[in-house]
């Protein structure tokens, strides 16, 4: 293959989104045309082609360029095959690779709330997740539970993280997603043009059971989720129409953000 290139220097500016450029720097804020993400594990990169994405550049270990990896170069001719064994590839990126593979990619247009909410009935709302593995492991639920797009606020970790994207194992790629700007005033607002209303999953005085009927006889329902640790706020609370309790057991008070996901949304489900 003529485009497999042997690392030979580390410092090679071309290896610099591998090696050298933090999460926020691929992701450029400034100047979002020209954002990249990372893509990890063959599957994850398949799925993110599949999606539209386009590739930059791979990396890899020199025995996955005939194994594992063999198909995803395939689906990417013409681009720089960087390679180099397992030890040398662990020094440039620090970590491990899974599977040794890396994709670099551009950054899809990211599309607009009403975009990802035409012929939706169910959106899960992120507010202020910050935790690169529960934003993909809520992203995983929400594509495997019936979910039609995930609307996140500007406090949320970025869903095309590397950590978060192989923690969906690529579903990022698959569902819908989009930041809104302004959250909750302009947000909620929108939501509501849109013929959505809100379940915040929050504990209250008034709280209604995740099984409430009303719930799911809601038509368009997008269900709230929040922080790790503080929860949703009260001013998100507030404007929601419904605040949703999961009912516990044995003095358990409430459940990890990404554990009450997976139960919202397959209990609201639509259909």
């Amino acid at each position: 293959m003529s485009n497999v290139i042997e690392i030979t220097d580390f410092s090679a500016p071309e290896l610099d989104v591998y090696a050298r450029l933090t999460e926020a720097q691929l992701l450029n804020r400034f100047e979002p045309a020209k954002g990249l993400f990372i893509a990890e594990s063959p599957k994850v990169i398949h799925r993110a082609l599949d999606g539209g994405c386009e590739p930059v550049s791979l990396l890899m270990e020199r025995k996955d360029i005939e194994g594992a990896a063999r198909e995803v170069i395939a689906r990417c001719p013409g681009i720089p095959v960087y390679t180099a064994d397992e030890e040398l590839l662990c020094n440039l990126t620090g970590y491990h690779l899974t599977r040794g593979v890396l994709c670099a990619m551009r950054r899809p247009k990211r599309p607009t709330l009403g975009e990802i909410c035409a012929g939706a009935s169910r959106v899960a709302v992120l507010e202020n997740v910050q935790n690169p593995t529960n934003v993909g492991a809520i992203f995983r639920s929400a594509a495997a539970l019936g979910m039609d797009a995930v609307l996140l606020t500007p406090g949320c970790s970025d869903p095309l993280y590397r950590r978060s994207a192989r923690v969906s194992m690529g579903t990022v790629f698959q569902i819908p997603w989009t930041y809104t700007d302004s959250w909750p005033e302009a947000g909620m607002a929108q939501l509501g043009h849109l013929g959505f209303r809100t379940a915040a999953m929050a504990l209250s005085d008034d709280s209604v059971s995740i099984d409430d009927p009303r719930l799911m006889a809601e038509e368009r329902l997008a269900v709230v989720l929040g922080s790790e640790g503080d929860g949703l706020t009260p001013a998100t609370i507030a404007r929601c129409d419904y605040t949703v309790k999961i009912p516990m057991y044995h003095g358990v008070d409430s459940l990890n953000v990404a554990a009450a996901s997976a139960v919202a949304f397959w209990q609201l489900r639509k259909g």
